[in-house]
């Protein structure tokens, strides 16, 4: 999170003290909630690739929500690994948290993360102009009925 690159398309880089702050939010919301941010691992070799996992929100789109969210260090990227956790994280939401949608909240100028969104099968809902995030953003969605209409294309696990 302290990467130029990575962070281009949020308000800030952190620096270690906001990281520490971060690291204990996950952790409350894990307590609370039951879910949070999950460190990605390369199954061959235990590759630490970044983290993607599932937030709630309640204050970005006027109700709760619990948003997908991925940032994976750049040398990772366009190797479907957001794609294939972004998915896992998608269905555990819905098979675990009861919500009526899961979202993406993303900056509108971050095209990698809107091809994510949309191969997790996620439609653009709205533009949100003014919000907590300080800039433009995209709210992707994907209802519990959409999500149900795909999974009875194909078998699930």
């Amino acid at each position: 999170m302290s990467d130029p690159l990575v962070m281009r398309y949020y308000p800030q880089i952190y620096d270690l003290d906001h990281c520490k702050k971060m690291l204990d939010t996950i952790l409350t919301s894990y307590r609370v909630r039951g879910y949070s941010m999950f460190a990605v691992e390369r199954k061959a070799d235990g590759e630490f690739l970044g983290q993607i996992g599932l937030l709630h929100w309640d204050d970005v789109d006027a109700r709760e929500d619990v948003e997908v969210a991925y940032l994976l260090r750049p040398e990772f990227w366009k190797m479907g690994y957001a794609t294939e956790a972004a998915r896992a994280c998608r269905d555990w939401a819905f098979d675990n948290l009861g919500v009526d949608r899961v979202v993406s909240f993303i900056d509108v100028n971050n095209a990698p993360s809107i091809s994510v969104a949309e191969r997790n099968g996620m439609a653009r809902l709205k533009r949100l102009d003014s919000n907590r995030l300080g800039r433009p953003i995209y709210v992707y969605g994907i209802s519990r009925t959409q999500w149900l209409e795909r999974a009875s294309d194909k078998p699930r696990p």
